[in-house]
């Protein structure tokens, strides 16, 4: 057959056209590939806070509107068969999706706390902190062989992750109070204070009945190994916990919120276990109702001079409905009000919110955690019960007067989200840290000695009062005084109580074992962040110190952060 001229300058442009998309298609996928990895996002601190969403009703609708436009009648469909070739021949044409590479973490801001003059700031003021999830987030980012984001190295919650052997209350306290000061280990002209509280303890017998509310994200985004999956295992272990006298209801959100349980005793094991098995992840995140339907089912169930917490599981993305950080913190606070506790635990990765949820721990009262692996839900839910669900004390906070004699400037090491103003100390209607039954609570000061050639903190001979050191500071051996406020959980009006501390005369290897390890940890957090204030710390003498004042080390936690060190070490 003979073939037209025409016909074959047409074919041949077709298959060059068709040359040239394959090609370019090709390019596109390629350079895709190609890209960096997205950032994680570290929150800026005007970011944190943001107004209230605003309700349709307040919205300026004052618009006109065209009158629809009548469009032709479509054209007929094609039969059913063709239909289902098209679909078939379209598949056949697609290249198979590539899985997205995102990652939409968020993180508040850091400011390291600084030096501050004595003589300027005699007084250091802030609420205590229990939450702990940092150090399991930084493990995770560790073990993953990325360094941490500085806004997710939290130093306090580092320190505080660990258990320290401080001797619980003798005298009816609802908790103990034990300081040391040495040398400081990264500068060795000035001083580290050690600052321990240790809850009391309650036995078994004597735990108040629980009345808990598990609130379950099961929206889209938690359809992942690390977050639905080990979420359900976790409250499993939870639930092997529960007594009798104790109640339990399951609220979830997606799209929208439900009881799916109702409370239920807790020697009802196998109903709220079948409850959690048939959790399943679909559907966009509406935080904000599944919070108030878990907070009406909580004052439903309440019970007096019981223990009232509603549980949060979540990856901290709520994207529907009220989703701001102000409006959620206000809802929250709102809520606590009524005697009700909060508990947060984290999940999983690329998503995650840390900065949303560890702001509405801090305001319900609450407590907040990040669970990683099953070994870390044991940790929270089974070996720290206690410590994670039942409040001894609540509004704790700590002001510390130096005295001028002895002290020329000082820096509060972490707790940079939990400083108050001074007068806030006697304001029993401020909000301040809730401390569990056993937990222990540390912070750590560096003090530079009065008269010592540091002078980054100093200031000008004052003009009109006086900057001298009075006869009284310099006749007290007492480097500093400590005042304690605190609150019973079902009470309103604080108690106070006072100490005092002055060096032990001991250099940094004769400390205990507590305030070395509590120095390591520190110090690696203070690397983690690259900060200004390590002075001449090495991940080497992290190490060094850390091996040294590892102890008895019951559970392998100690072991475990010397080899993050080790990790890290080979991050550099």
């Amino acid at each position: 057959m003979k073939t037209h001229p025409l016909n074959t300058l047409l074919l041949l442009c077709l298959l060059l056209a068709g040359s040239g998309c394959y090609h370019g298609e090709m390019a596109n996928r390629q350079a895709s590939r190609d890209l960096p990895p997205p950032v994680i996002r570290e929150v800026p601190d005007d970011e944190i806070l943001t107004e209230e969403e605003p309700e349709f009703n307040d919205m300026n609708m004052d618009m006109e509107i065209a009158p629809p436009q009548s469009a032709p009648p479509p054209p007929p469909p094609p039969p059913p068969g063709e239909v289902q070739e098209m679909v078939l021949r379209e598949d056949r044409r697609m290249p198979p999706a590539e899985p997205e590479n995102w990652n939409t973490e968020d993180y508040a801001h850091i400011q390291e706390n600084e030096f501050q003059a004595v003589i300027n700031h005699p007084l250091s003021t802030f609420s205590v902190d229990v939450d702990r999830a940092s150090y399991a987030n930084v493990r995770r980012f560790l073990r993953d062989n990325q360094w941490p984001v500085p806004g997710s190295v939290r130093i306090e919650e580092m320190i505080n992750y660990f258990d320290y052997q401080y001797q619980p209350p003798q005298d009816g306290s609802p908790f103990s109070v034990h300081t040391e000061m040495v040398q400081c280990p990264w500068n060795t002209e000035n001083q580290l204070l050690r600052i321990g509280l240790k809850g009391m303890e309650i036995p078994g017998s004597q735990i108040p009945a629980s009345n808990l509310v598990f609130l379950l994200d099961v929206s889209g985004s938690m359809d992942m190994p690390n977050k639905l999956p080990l979420l359900k295992r976790a409250f499993g272990l939870l639930t092997q916990q529960l007594r009798p006298e104790d109640r339990v209801a399951i609220v979830v959100y997606a799209g929208a919120s439900g009881l799916i349980l109702p409370a239920t005793p807790g020697d009802q094991k196998m109903t709220i276990m079948e409850a959690l098995e048939r959790l399943e992840a679909g559907g966009s995140t509406a935080g904000a109702a599944g919070i108030q339907l878990a907070y009406e089912t909580a004052r439903k169930n309440f019970v007096l001079k019981g223990n009232n917490r509603v549980i949060l599981a979540t990856d901290g993305d709520f994207n529907i409905g009220v989703s701001s950080d102000a409006a959620l913190v206000k809802m929250i606070e709102k809520e606590r009000s009524d005697g009700i506790f909060l508990s947060i635990l984290g999940f999983g990765d690329g998503n995650y919110k840390d900065n949303k949820m560890e702001q509405l721990a801090d305001h319900g009262n609450g407590n907040y955690a990040y669970i990683d692996n099953l070994l870390e839900a044991k940790k929270v839910l089974v070996n720290e019960f206690s410590s994670t669900l039942f409040t001894i004390a609540k509004d704790v906070k700590l002001q510390l007067e130096f005295n001028p004699a002895h002290v020329q400037s000082y820096r509060l090491v972490g707790y940079e989200n939990r400083l108050l103003h001074d007068e806030d100390f006697n304001d029993d209607t401020k909000d301040a840290g809730e401390i569990g039954a056993g937990h222990s609570v540390t912070a750590l000061y560096e003090l530079v000695p009065t008269g010592a050639s540091q002078t980054s903190a100093s200031i000008d001979q004052l003009e009109f009062q006086s900057s001298q050191i009075s006869e009284a500071a310099k006749n007290n051996p007492n480097w500093l005084s400590l005042k304690l406020r605190y609150k019973k959980p079902d009470e309103d009006k604080s108690r106070l109580l006072k100490f005092y501390a002055q060096p032990s005369g001991k250099s940094f290897a004769e400390a205990s074992e507590d305030t070395r390890f509590t120095a390591a940890v520190a110090g690696f957090g203070m690397l983690l962040r690259h900060s200004e204030f390590a002075g001449t710390l090495t991940l080497d003498q992290v190490i060094d110190i850390a091996r040294d004042a590892k102890g008895k080390d019951r559970e392998g936690y100690r072991a475990e952060m010397i080899q993050l060190v080790e990790l890290t070490r080979s991050l550099e």
